[in-house]
């Protein structure tokens, strides 16, 4: 707040139009982007407390949060493209033992005997998100750190101006060091600087090296046929440097002491494939960062973030600052994304790049598609739409093994996501196994009745996973791992769970109604949804019953009634697929005799239950109410409270273990056990900024896009826009006072554009490419537009003019 009320000028908006001789207008919306993201900034002026509190720094595939010791800065890397192990695994059957991301540690020392660095009131610590550039200062000390969009490095640029400076070292240590017993292997393990840690019939190594002056740490995962490995290169640019051996799980590299500047470069690398030699494709990396400098670096990565904020902005403001507050979350989440969010996979939503905690994370290495949704759902408005490519990538990717599942597990066709899945999707089951799961799950053998191979098989693996998750907790008696079922046969929290297959080719569906790009719909979307009505159409317990509907039972509403028929999760998500199917099949004129099948399921599919309970309406917030449910707010503080209720936190798993649930500094939260900090909140509140600033969805899930401006938004917050919206339109707009003064679009590859009249009852004008057109009136506005054409609506009547809106805090 200290820091805010000191901002100088943070926003100008041209927020109406200004008319030339000639009748041209100008644009009517005018960012100062620096001064609007670095109010969303990061600024500590004490030390962390606890490695969580540090500042994230990435680059959408590798990332570490940045925190300080009083003599050390330290890093754990971590990188979207490190599983430990994979869907074929049998060597983690206790919860939470498996693992991922996390490729070392790296730590720099400043201190060998003298004073502490990073203590008192020298300190300070802020994260520029405009530059994506962090600085640290101590006594004596400043280091800046950035990560390299072009290519997986991070950079460190350190600044000693100590009267006695003394030598800086950095260690680059294993994540996991533990002395076993590997026959015929030890001494070659010690030679190499290697240590193996087996875990039942899966090894992780980690080896030491160092080449050419630069320090390496590889990792390499087996088990079965997997294979995944990842490097870390460590090297000092502009000081001279020593490298050495510092113990059996430490390399270290040494910077001669002396005053000025120098950089230590952190590069980093991930491979499936056994024959690639890791380590030299992490100091390729390396070599590339060398050529360009810090300086080099530092100003290509600031042109990136640059553009990236260029592309869109959600701008609030209100007198008692709370609209304010709330912008700055938002801002700061497309950081996160964007720092995290440019892999082939996206990161895991317990832990993202911001591990600090080596291998250990509540939740294990998984993805369970409804925590992921909190950070994917409505991020599209953004305007960045390559941040949904990783998890585009990795459910598409394993469409194959899904569609497999589909048949194995449920004798049905198309595709089946698990809710909880490895990040290459379900394991190919053997025959028999598969053949008595069918059985077993769709409720046609007894549970009781199970073989003792099919027993033995489960016994191994992980109860996260969506088709063993009837498991439950186990125990050690007398050295045996015990676990038991939880009590209701085949059934546990995501066993039975279809839902997640419409609502992530939902997605696919919604990204091509945000670009209008056919190619899109056709080779990426289009058979994700196919694939997911043919699951529904094809599911032995989905039938038509005696009243003329198509049912659907034995199955979940969500994580809730097991076992249960007709649930709202369910039927929703095929009273959204079907109609999609239907509407993309005719766009690309294909299927056509599934067509009517799809539609007969559509019109006589059974209707929604009602629901019982009602959900808090605060973005993020997932807070159910008890009886008679949430007590209501007067209608203003009611819109202002779905904003501000996203950071509420309750205690949800292993309070003592985490030292409470928290939201700290970073603006992260901890409150799924230890290792799984998440940004979900934040997610979810920029998700309700989104829908409530411009919506526009459809009326109908198979309709027509309608644009909605501000709609219920709080009267009393300012704020102003650039998003994106269905039908390829760049849409900006403006509130000031609670009226709406323009509603600018962009429409990139033409179409008609349905806008729900902002000013209700009220005609408007629209003006074409900067000159005056036609009058419309009407609840919609409807008007055809041309590719890269700029439509501006006002309010009839309205005289054009300028004005600039400078305000300081």
């Amino acid at each position: 707040m200290r820091r805010l009320l000191f901002a100088s000028v943070l926003l100008l908006v041209t927020s109406m139009l200004s008319e030339s001789a000639d009748g041209a207008m100008s644009n009517l919306v005018e960012v100062n982007y620096r001064n609007l993201v670095s109010r969303a900034d990061l600024d500590y002026d004490k030390p962390v407390s606890r490695s969580e509190e540090g500042m994230p720094v990435g680059n959408g595939r590798m990332g570490s949060l940045v925190w300080t010791t009083p003599s050390q800065l330290r890093f754990q890397i971590n990188r979207v493209d490190v599983f430990a192990e994979n869907c074929e695994t049998n060597s983690f059957p206790v919860r939470d033992s498996d693992y991922g991301s996390g490729c070392g540690y790296v730590d720099i020392d400043f201190v060998d005997f003298g004073d502490d660095v990073f203590a008192g009131e020298a300190f300070g610590q802020h994260l520029s998100l405009y530059d994506g550039l962090m600085t640290v200062r101590g006594k004596g000390i400043k280091a800046r750190v950035l990560a390299w969009p072009e290519r997986d490095v991070m950079a460190v640029e350190v600044e000693d101006s100590r009267q006695q400076p003394s030598a800086v070292n950095v260690d680059l240590r294993m994540l996991r060091y533990a002395v076993q017993y590997h026959s015929r292997r030890n001494y070659d393990l010690t030679r190499t600087h290697s240590v193996m840690i087996r875990t039942r019939s899966h090894t992780a190594t980690s080896r030491l090296d160092i080449r050419d002056g630069r320090i390496l740490l590889t990792q390499e995962f087996r088990e079965g046929d997997y294979y995944n490995a990842s490097a870390i290169a460590v090297g000092v640019v502009g000081r001279p440097s020593k490298a050495k051996y510092a113990n059996d799980s430490t390399v270290r590299l040494s910077a001669a002491p002396g005053k000025g500047r120098f950089a230590i470069l952190i590069a980093s690398a991930s491979s499936f494939d056994p024959e690639q030699d890791i380590a030299a494709l992490a100091l390729k990396e390396l070599d590339a960062a060398a050529v360009k400098g810090f300086a080099g670096l530092r100003a290509e990565t600031a042109d990136w973030w640059h553009d990236f904020w260029s592309k869109g902005f959600v701008y609030m403001h209100s007198g008692d600052g709370q609209a304010d507050f709330v912008e700055q979350n938002y801002t700061y989440f497309l950081y996160l994304m964007g720092a995290s969010s440019r892999g082939n996979y996206p990161p895991r939503f317990g832990g993202m790049l911001w591990r600090t905690t080596g291998d250990l994370s509540r939740w294990g290495s998984q993805h369970w598609w409804a925590n992921t949704n909190a950070y994917y759902s409505n991020l599209m408005p953004s305007n960045r739409l390559e941040l949904m490519e990783p998890m585009f990538s990795m459910y598409s990717g394993m469409r194959e093994s899904c569609a497999r599942a589909a048949v194995q597990q449920w004798g049905s066709q198309g595709i089946w996501i698990p809710e909880t899945v490895w990040f290459d999707g379900p394991e190919v089951l053997p025959d028999d196994i598969a053949a008595e799961m069918q059985e077993l799950y769709l409720m046609k053998k007894p549970w009781e009745q199970r073989s003792e191979k099919f027993r033995r098989f489960a016994e191994l693996k992980q109860p996260h996973e969506s088709r063993w998750n009837w498991k439950n907790k186990g125990q050690w008696i007398n050295g045996r791992w015990v676990w038991r079922d939880k009590g209701k046969g085949p059934f546990g929290h995501t066993t039975h769970m279809l839902g997640p297959n419409a609502r992530i080719a939902e997605l696919f569906w919604r990204r091509y109604q945000y670009t209008m790009d056919e190619t899109w719909l056709r080779e990426r979307a289009y058979p994700m949804i196919r694939d997911a009505a043919e699951f529904y159409r094809n599911f032995p317990n989905f039938k038509k019953g005696q009243d003329g509907k198509y049912h659907i039972h034995h199955v979940n509403n969500s994580e809730s009634s097991w076992n249960s028929s007709d649930t709202s999760y369910e039927i929703f998500s095929m009273r959204t697929i079907f109609p999609l199917a239907i509407r993309a099949s005719k766009i690309l004129s294909v299927d056509a005799e599934l067509r009517p099948v799809w539609q007969e399921i559509k019109d006589n599919l059974v209707e929604m239950p009602t629901r019982s309970r009602r959900r808090s309406r605060a973005y993020g917030a997932f807070v159910y109410g008890g009886e008679g449910g949430i007590e209501p707010l007067p209608p203003e503080e009611e819109l202002k409270s779905r904003f501000l209720g996203f950071n509420r936190l309750n205690s949800f798993i292993d309070t003592a273990g985490i030292g409470g649930a928290q939201i700290f500094r970073n603006r992260l939260r901890l409150r799924e056990g230890p290792g799984a900090i998440d940004a979900e909140h934040i997610g979810g509140l920029t998700s309700g900024i989104h829908e409530t600033m411009l919506s526009s969805s459809p009326e109908e899930v198979d309709g027509e896009p309608v644009l909605r401006i501000f709609n219920d938004w709080p009267k009393s917050w300012d704020a102003a826009f650039t998003l994106l919206a269905r039908g390829a339109f760049v849409v900006s707009s403006s509130m000031e006072k609670g009226h709406i003064e323009f509603v600018q679009i962009q429409s990139q590859v033409g179409g008609e554009c349905r806008l729900r009249n902002p000013w209700p009852g009220k005609s408007v004008m629209l003006h074409r490419n900067g000159r005056k057109g036609e009058n419309l009136s009407g609840s919609v506005l409807k008007f055809p537009t041309a590719p890269g054409e700029t439509v501006t609506v006002v309010l009839q009547g309205t005289k054009p003019f300028r004005r600039k809106v400078l305000r300081e805090l």
